[in-house]
């Protein structure tokens, strides 16, 4: 077997991994140079390899120079009905990508063009009176620093991120992939999350998105596209954001995965944008109606009648004509609200759709096979934080496992000194 080169050499064999035990957290009242900035916490932090801490971080996207392909009407996976004369079908098929094809505006085809930001909405960071905190650099290894540049080139290509003079600085950090070749880049925020001032919002609980499917017989599975990217920056929130490599501080123009608050600002988005709490002024990309609040006083029924989880929404109806009159009262709202969708992973008018991990079809909920093998190859934990994780996965699917809640309630109630008696035996 050939001897791999520096380039393709498993970085295990090149770096032993370094797992800091010490918290990455320094105090709000002091810094950690002796002639440093005083109004800047500086943390050295240390490097890390270790994928189990992947799940920890904001995960750097890969995205490449490729233009985003023209959407063409055909390209829309439109279904049909199967329930009336075949000419009627087609009509009725026709008719579905007509009231779509009117809003092609707001259709995103495949690629990486960043859509238009969203309006109304801003992702903003309080950290209240916490000092600022500058964590330092962490070495990319040489092998790797290519692999490292390039998320960093596309991002800046796509205009995600920008060059940045903030005195915060977030390390990104190397994790490494099971085959020990591969990287992918992730941006520590544990710091700035630990000092972020939560935001309480109330996410949707997934029995509560799968309740009463089995009435429905059309269904519309969309995504909107680039998710939290649609969602411009605050000033501050862009210095908070930044974050430091080998190549230099970035700092994010349009929301990122990982910011402790993301998830709450973009399914409160999406809940105002389906039910209508609040009106739109204008279209001023740096408005916030949450915080420049005007009730809609007009009176409208929700778009859908349902909650939709972040940007994975799910329109379901009883009769075509119903599918018809939501999928066109959703794309008036997706306009008024300026948010795109991704015509490569949205399906409309389907008897048989996925959702959340699931088949979904007026038969009831089906679990997705290839899902199931997953959960069935899964190891068994081996501290308590996995076993933490492991049965999160299993719960996910607890419907279709029987006697789970039994299962669970002994599992639930190991320790960690089980598993460090188990270890050392």
């Amino acid at each position: 077997m050939p001897t791999p080169s520096a380039d393709e050499a498993p970085l295990k064999e090149i770096l032993t991994p370094r797992l800091s035990s010490e918290p990455l957290v320094a105090p709000p009242d002091t810094t950690l140079e002796s002639n440093a900035d005083d109004a800047v916490c500086y943390h050295e932090g240390s490097d890390f390899f270790a994928e189990d801490i992947e799940q920890e971080m904001a995960v750097l996207p890969e995205v490449s120079a490729s233009l985003t392909q023209e959407v063409r009407i055909e390209d829309l996976k439109v279904g049909m009905p199967d329930n009336v004369p075949r000419e009627v079908g087609i009509r009725e098929q026709e008719r579905l990508r007509r009231i779509i094809w009117k809003k092609m505006h707001l259709l995103i085809g495949k690629g990486n063009t960043l859509p238009p930001a969203a309006v109304g909405v801003v992702c903003d960071i309080d950290v209240g009176d916490a000092k600022r905190v500058a964590q330092r650099c962490r070495k990319v290894p040489k092998p790797f620093r290519e692999k490292a540049y390039k998320p960093l080139k596309g991002l800046l290509g796509a205009r995600i991120i920008n060059p940045s003079t903030s005195p915060w600085a977030s390390p990104i950090v190397v994790i490494i992939k099971k085959n020990g070749v591969d990287i992918r880049l992730c941006i520590d925020y544990r710091l700035v999350n630990g000092l972020t001032r939560l935001m309480i919002y109330p996410m949707p609980l997934v029995d509560e998105l799968l309740e009463n499917l089995e009435f429905i017989l059309w269904f519309c599975s969309l995504d909107m596209a680039s998710g939290f990217w649609v969602v411009p920056m605050t000033d501050r929130a862009r210095l908070i954001s930044a974050f430091i490599t080998t190549f230099g501080l970035f700092e994010w123009l349009r929301m990122p995965f990982g910011l402790r608050n993301a998830p709450q600002i973009y399914q409160r988005l999406i809940d105002n944008a389906l039910y209508g709490f609040l009106k739109l002024t204008e279209k001023d990309p740096r408005l916030d109606v949450f915080k420049h609040v005007v009730p809609e006083c007009e009176e409208r029924k929700s778009v859908l009648g349902r909650r939709s989880y972040i940007d994975d929404i799910l329109v379901g109806a009883s009769s075509w004509d119903d599918l018809c009159i939501k999928v066109e009262n959703l794309l008036t709202a997706c306009d008024q609200w300026n948010i795109s969708i991704s015509v490569e992973k949205s399906s409309w008018g389907m008897s048989k759709v996925n959702y959340f991990g699931h088949s979904v079809s007026s038969s009831g909920l089906e679990a997705k096979p290839k899902n199931l093998d997953a959960l069935s190859s899964l190891e068994f934990p081996r501290t308590l934080k996995a076993l933490q994780s492991f049965l999160g996965s299993l719960n996910y699917y607890h419907r279709f496992i029987a006697d789970f809640a039994v299962y669970a309630s002994v599992l639930y109630s190991l320790s960690e000194e089980d598993f460090k008696s188990k270890r050392k035996r």
